[in-house]
């Protein structure tokens, strides 16, 4: 069977033998291999009983990135904190096996929902093909009134070695650097490299990007309907501040994150949004 549904994880099968993970905890994809080797990084340290975001795969950071002073909301909203209902298998066939999981205001606690009052329905559907994966979030504003959101996805890239990563495709763009008290910068190198903590949010970058792990392999990612990319790495003092990251992991991991984190997105009542991404393996 390409899907199983087992201690509230969704396992998918694609016929070439790359597979999936997504836990209806935050909908958060948790595996993907390609090849037999996993590319996505999760801390051996991350708490998976539902009491806290996933730390790696991919948490879904909706309706806030961060935190706002004026929104009372747990850090990047409640999307990466909630349950997810699994609404099944979209396609299954010899190219790609998709499935979709959907969560609701109604289904969100009181203080949740007390802390953004609007009614919405979020739709998440994850795609495996032989040497890619999609991940596309769908949003309806079924409110009378305009609301207004952040999202992004939170990708834990898995590094052999940070040493060698590279990311191309944010060359000459503008960055709010949050490392340095959240001060805007241009970037001036052809690939950007992590050999310090780095916390930075690339504004209005273009839809294709390319994470390089050295001479092993290359993640090419396209985004559609984000604006913006955050690279992320903690480094030693931030590691060893996390609780659920061990404190040598950030040898091993690079998040390249897609989203539209810098400015509000609009949404009219009634209306629909679509953004999300492709990873594929080069």
């Amino acid at each position: 069977m390409p899907i199983e549904e087992k201690n509230k994880v969704i396992y998918i099968s694609h016929p070439s033998g790359s597979t999936a993970e997504v836990a209806l905890y935050g909908a958060t994809v948790t595996s993907w291999k390609v090849a037999g080797v996993e590319r996505l990084f999760v801390s051996k340290e991350a708490i998976r009983d539902g009491s806290k975001a996933i730390r790696g795969g991919i948490p879904l950071a909706f309706p806030i990135f961060g935190t706002k002073e004026n929104i009372q909301l747990p850090q990047h909203g409640f999307a990466r904190n909630s349950y997810w209902e699994f609404a099944g298998v979209i396609n299954d066939n010899n190219e790609e096996v998709s499935v979709r999981f959907t969560l609701k205001d109604t289904q969100l606690d009181s203080k949740l929902r007390n802390g953004w009052p609007y009614s919405f329905r979020l739709t998440y559907t994850v795609t495996l093909g032989e040497k890619s994966i999609d991940t596309v979030l769908g949003l309806k504003n079924e409110d009378e009134d305009t609301f207004e959101f952040n999202t992004l996805l939170h990708t834990y890239f898995n590094a052999p070695n940070i040493a060698d990563v590279t990311v191309d495709g944010l060359k000459s763009l503008h960055f709010i650097d949050k490392v340095a008290n959240g001060i805007t910068e241009s970037e001036t190198r052809d690939q950007v490299t992590i050999n310090s903590e780095v916390d930075r949010i690339y504004c209005n970058v273009p839809n294709h990007l390319q994470v390089n792990f050295g001479k092993d392999y290359s993640i090419s990612i396209e985004k559609t309907g984000l604006n913006d990319t955050v690279v992320w790495n903690p480094w030693i003092d931030k590691s060893k501040a996390m609780g659920d990251f061990n404190d040598e992991e950030y040898h091993n991991m690079i998040c390249v994150e897609v989203g539209s984190v810098a400015d509000w997105v609009k949404l009219g009542g009634g209306e629909s949004w679509t953004g999300g991404q492709t990873l594929r393996v080069l």
